[in-house]
């Protein structure tokens, strides 16, 4: 029963151990006959860590780090302070000012989005005469194939339509039976 119970034990309290001191057993561990010697002495991270102290390169990351970020700090607390102070004095000014303001502010926002939309419609109208110019060079360059094949064609009709006329004349002046069709 007590080997039970230490085995048990042994077992399940990396379940119960916190995150920082939890220790995986190994994947591959020879059964040991005797089950009060397979009993070893683990050190967890956490403890491991108490014992060492921080390394060397925390202490330099900490010295070094603590009044950049202090000073940091300091500069964006004096920026939020003048961003108040010029919001407390700008807004008497903006409720003398606002019969002018308003109407401004409308008149800039609706210039802006004027601007922004006429240059959208731009970049639309350019991107679409790029996409037809390319359309149309793609067009041009399958074009020689298609001309000669039907100056070919037209040309073995020219000739079936000759010869033709000819054994026709021999023969005597009628009509011509054959039409020149150029159609692919």
């Amino acid at each position: 029963m007590q080997t039970t119970c230490h085995h048990l034990r042994q077992h399940l309290s990396p379940l119960f151990l916190s995150p920082s001191s939890l220790y995986l057993p190994p994947l591959h561990r020879s059964p040991s006959p005797n089950p009060f010697l397979s009993v070893s002495v683990q050190i967890t991270m956490a403890e491991r860590d108490e014992q060492k102290g921080p390394s060397a390169s925390k202490i330099l990351a900490v010295i070094a780090l603590l009044p950049l970020g202090g000073t940091l700090l300091f500069l964006s607390g004096l920026t939020f302070v003048g961003s108040m102070v010029g919001l407390a004095v700008a807004t008497p000014l903006f409720l003398l000012f606002s019969p002018v303001l308003v109407p401004a502010t409308i008149g800039i926002g609706l210039a802006v989005t004027g601007f922004l939309s006429s240059g959208a419609l731009g970049v639309t109208a350019l991107s679409s005469l790029s996409w037809f110019l390319n359309y149309l060079r793609q067009l041009a360059a399958g074009m020689p194939d298609y001309f000669q094949r039907v100056t070919d064609k037209l040309g073995r009709e020219t000739k079936e339509m000759g010869q033709e006329l000819q054994s026709q004349a021999h023969e005597g002046w009628g009509k011509p039976t054959k039409r020149i069709q150029i159609g692919l």
